[in-house]
């Protein structure tokens, strides 16, 4: 009775977390379209500068984080299980914006170390993942 309260409850949040994240990235994908329209009619009519091209690009990882979040959140909502594949993907594609968006100029040397080594663990694991042929964690295997 308790388990199926808690399951039931866990159901809603999930719920709940897709129609606010559908929400969020309604919001994004429109500053997307509004910062690149601005971006392109103001003069030099049709050209952005680097640090134009940089937000814009920043945005639109963030659209493509917030869309495969909103992915792996459906997937567990209707198949009780983790895409580890996607979830690792998630993780590299969210290091990779901060790399994008990283002005080495005015960054630590350590920070630059970190990420690196980031990206290293990170693309390791996803090797890793695809090798093993592991695509999702079931959900009474997570648990356990």
């Amino acid at each position: 009775m308790l388990l199926e309260f808690v399951q039931k409850y866990e159901r809603l949040i999930y719920g709940a977390l897709i129609v606010m994240l559908m929400v969020v990235l309604t919001f994004a994908i429109i500053e997307l379209a509004w910062v690149l329209i601005t971006n392109l009619i103001n003069p030099p009519i049709l050209l952005m500068e680097n640090h134009e091209l940089v937000n814009v690009l920043g945005i639109f990882l963030l659209v493509l984080i917030g869309v495969e979040l909103l992915d792996t959140i459906l997937a567990y909502f209707r198949e009780n299980t983790i895409h580890v594949e996607i979830v690792v993907l998630l993780a590299l594609i969210a290091i990779s914006r901060k790399v994008i968006l990283l002005d080495p100029s005015q960054s630590e040397p350590m920070e630059l170390i970190g990420i690196g080594i980031m990206i290293i663990g990170i693309a390791a694991a996803y090797y890793l993942v695809k090798r093993a042929g592991i695509g999702h964690l079931p959900d009474k295997v997570r648990k356990e």
